[in-house]
């Protein structure tokens, strides 16, 4: 590397820090050239479930020169967004109160999305401003495979889990990439360090691990509380425990967060309340409040009636016969998937022949064939007959 480049790169490197980011490498654009393939099978096997943009965007998806042919390098970030070590911050410390409800760490704060991107754009000016060339920025929302570009570009492996796992960071920690069209020197791949460890597989509630690398998401919690649109599938909401919005199980599982630090970004570091938010709140909101508690938040995309799914069944696994009353009111939501959801969150906090009575009076009235089935499955667990 000549002189010059290790200038440019020492203070492109130093402003990526002053804006927040806790690591920067690089890639050449096609250094991932076994992913289009990856890509292919993870598709067949429909293990991304509903979510047919990665169908829709896979040729686009499968390499950086096809979704921008000009790229030369690919310039990786990672910004950290860990929880801090006091105990009631730690990201699965809401399963002991079934009470209250999990929303992933990433979630309790800021719209990581609205934070990174801004900055991404800053140092990409900074590049220009000093070395030329055209550049484009990515932060989670256009067909970049972000994962297999960090690992190529050294900022971590893709663990077990699929997920990027930093020797210094954990795996908390948001990734960036800004393409350019200029020749930047890589930083080399980083190597597999999960070893014979299976942690992540081993903790995952619902088994979405077909095996070590490979995810089903039609079987992940986050998955299923955050991209699958109506009712939860039945194998999964006991599963599901509390958790209302992603899942961080895989990931507090892996030894390498060890090494991993709080957040030092303020837009980063978690809400109060939204660390263990209790059930009995959630139950009352309508769609202004929602949004009004969400303002900022990711949470706020899914949507109030998605939302309130994932806290009936969290209702639902509660053990709270006090939620009973609030779970009731959702029996006359507008939305077909709430009040389906309501009627099976109801089925495991009261008695069979109190489930059997309403069951028959809300027979009288309900329309909708999903929440009528929802009921009628309730009858038969029962073991009575109408």
């Amino acid at each position: 590397m000549d002189a010059k480049t290790q200038k440019l790169l020492t203070a492109f490197t130093a402003k990526a820090t002053a804006l927040g980011f806790d690591s920067l490498k690089i890639a050449p654009a096609d250094s991932i050239p076994e992913a289009k393939a990856r890509l292919q099978k993870f598709l067949a096997q429909d293990y991304h479930g509903t979510m047919a943009w990665m169908a829709e965007t896979a040729e686009r998806r499968s390499s950086p020169q096809a979704l921008w042919p000009e790229v030369t390098s690919v310039i990786m970030l990672a910004m950290n967004y860990g929880p801090d070590d006091a105990p009631e911050n730690h990201p699965l410390a809401h399963l002991n109160d079934k009470g209250t409800g999990g929303i992933s760490v990433y979630a309790r704060h800021r719209d990581y999305h609205d934070i990174i991107k801004g900055r991404l754009k800053e140092l990409a000016s900074f590049l220009i401003s000093r070395a030329g060339g055209d550049v484009k920025v990515f932060v989670d929302t256009a067909p970049v495979m972000e994962k297999p570009l960090g690992e190529a570009a050294g900022l971590g492996w893709q663990g077990k889990h699929t997920n990027l796992v930093s020797r210094e960071l954990g795996s908390w920690f948001f990734l960036g990439s800004i393409f350019t069209t200029l020749e930047l020197p890589a930083s080399g791949a980083e190597t597999d360090h999960c070893g014979s460890c299976r942690s992540c597989l081993d903790a995952c509630p619902t088994d979405a691990f077909p095996a070590p690398y490979q995810l089903d998401a039609r079987r992940c919690i986050s998955y299923l509380t955050i991209e699958h649109p109506g009712p939860i599938p039945m194998e999964f909401r006991k599963a599901m425990g509390n958790r209302i919005y992603g899942c961080d199980d895989c990931l507090a599982a892996c030894p390498w967060n060890k090494f991993a630090q709080a957040a030092n970004e303020a837009k980063l570091i978690a809400r109060d309340d939204l660390k263990s938010p209790q059930l009995a709140n959630l139950l009352t909101l309508d769609d202004p409040a929602f949004r009004k508690l969400f303002s900022g938040s990711p949470v706020k995309r899914i949507g109030r009636n998605r939302f309130l799914r994932n806290v009936l069944i969290a209702a639902g696994n509660s053990d709270d016969t006090s939620l009973q009353d609030m779970i009731t009111t959702h029996l006359e939501d507008p939305d077909d998937t709430v009040r389906s959801t309501a009627v099976w969150a109801l089925r495991q906090l009261v008695e069979p022949d109190e489930f059997n009575k309403q069951c028959q009076q809300a027979l009288q009235s309900e329309t909708s064939d999903l929440v009528r089935r929802e009921w009628q499955a309730g009858i038969q667990k029962s073991d009575l007959q109408l």
